[in-house]
């Protein structure tokens, strides 16, 4: 990008002073602004092309002076109310019903007095740099020239439409907070600083793609995290070199400890109070600009048998659906595996009454057990992909429907037997109660089952 602006300045024969062509050492020059409006706008107007959503309004203003001046917008990503009342406005109408004894002053490109007199607005930043009032200007915010001036100014003016904040999606809770977080980091900022009324949190923000240049935060507590933690968070975010995020899981990818591990090792919300709750544990998070989801590390593998909700709850009912999720996570795992392993191997195990009648549902069956059973889980994880890439209400008659009129079938087509139905049924139902884990179920699920068909009980003892 610098050495794409580094040449539109070469062309119109622009110098910068801050090159020095005697050093032989290579520097990195940031392209700065001319003391010529009309260069400036030529410049910027020749980096952002003629896109039909860029505005540049050209006006003049002063009582006694009539000095140019421009503004330079995004038609969509600002708020007009901002824009017309509190900068231009002031500028042609109010800026020449003030008597400024230093009016002079303007002449010479002083822009601290329009800052102080003229600009009714919060934010607003002063730079010569081109690279800045780019990404300024491709935020939302409104870029201010005016000629004999090297500076420019860079005035918040966002308003683009962004959802409301809506209840989490991922994280249904009955006792507990509604809010999650939504696609705009300015709105789940304000969620996290609700949450954390402190001084000493604190956020810091950089901007990752060489194309996208997408906002990513930092939120941490000072005095409560590790120091080194924050450190070596922007150390792996640093070295980060691609050209586009456009999701926080792209960012987890980049940083994560174990890339090669099933297992994920950076924990992601979309509750405010899960969020706010870890950083208060001296955790550190990670906002993305367009994605509701918030990364939280270090994770911890406990973490997947929590929810928000147990904290909300009296202890011992939470404790006891603590441990129930242990004990789902495992039946999701070990199931089907644990069947294969006793109608093939181990039948010695299974009781006399039962083993006659899993013999009689299993009569006629042409396939061996490990293969009913690697049919069925290939067949729900097919329907639960269909449920969720579908329209919501087509999606669940699809996977609801899907494995009552499939399974009955098969049942009655002798090709399954009706006990590796309710197994199956039972390991899917199992994975649902921990959904942190449901990629690292079904993997798993996978793994113990060829381990156990082939090897039997053996080879569960080598998958653990």
């Amino acid at each position: 990008m610098l050495d794409y602006l580094y040449k539109k300045l070469k062309f119109l024969q622009l110098k910068n002073p801050k090159i020095n062509n005697e050093s032989t050492e290579e520097e990195t020059v940031e392209p700065e602004l001319s003391f010529s409006l009309k260069d400036n706008l030529n410049i910027l107007k020749k980096i952002l092309g003629s896109s039909n959503d860029i505005i540049y309004r050209e006006f003049s203003f002063g009582s006694k002076l009539q000095i140019n001046a421009a503004v330079i917008f995004l038609e969509g990503m600002t708020e007009k109310t901002t824009i017309n009342e509190t900068i231009i406005k002031p500028f042609m109408y109010e800026s020449k019903l003030y008597n400024l004894e230093n009016e002079s002053e303007l002449e010479f490109g002083n822009l601290s007095i329009i800052k102080n007199a003229l600009i009714s607005v919060g934010n607003v930043k002063q730079t010569s740099i081109i690279n800045e009032l780019l990404d300024g200007c491709l935020s939302g915010d409104t870029i201010f020239l005016r000629e004999g001036s090297k500076d420019a100014l860079i005035i918040q003016s966002k308003g683009f439409e962004t959802r409301a904040i809506e209840e989490a999606k991922t994280e249904a809770v009955v006792r507990g907070p509604r809010e999650g977080f939504c696609e705009n980091i300015a709105t789940n900022m304000t969620l996290l600083r609700r949450k954390i009324k402190n001084h000493n949190l604190l956020f810091e923000t950089m901007q990752i793609g060489t194309q996208t240049r997408t906002s990513v935060c930092i939120v941490y507590l000072k005095g409560v995290v590790n120091p080194k933690l924050i450190k070596e968070i922007k150390k792996r975010l640093n070295r980060i070199s691609v050209d586009a995020i456009l999701e926080s899981g792209y960012i987890e990818q980049f940083i994560e400890d174990a890339p090669y591990s099933i297992f994920p090792t950076v924990g992601n919300s979309e509750k405010p109070d899960s969020t706010a709750a870890k950083i208060l544990e001296g955790r550190a998070a990670i906002l993305v600009d367009g994605t509701p989801f918030v990364l939280t590390m270090p994770m911890l593998f406990i973490e997947g048998f929590q929810s928000a909700e147990d904290y909300y709850s009296r202890p011992f009912y939470a404790s006891v659906v603590r441990i129930l999720r242990f004990i789902a996570f495992y039946v999701s795992v070990l199931a089907p595996a644990t069947y294969v392993i006793l109608s093939t191997f181990h039948q010695e195990l299974i009781p006399t009454t039962l083993l006659f009648t899993m013999a009689a549902s299993h009569e006629g069956v042409p396939f061996p057990a490990v293969m009913e059973v690697g049919v069925m889980m290939i067949t729900f994880e097919i329907l639960r992909e269909a449920g969720v890439r579908l329209p919501r209400p087509v999606g669940q008659a699809v996977s609801i429907v899907g494995a009552l009129v499939i399974g009955e079938a098969a049942v009655s087509a002798g090709l399954i037997g009706g006990l590796t139905v309710i197994v199956v049924a039972l390991t899917a139902i199992s994975s649902f109660v921990v959904p942190v884990y449901t990629d690292v179920i079904s993997i798993l699920r996978i793994m113990f089952l060829v381990l156990g068909g082939s090897l039997g009980i053996f080879g569960v003892g080598i998958g653990f």
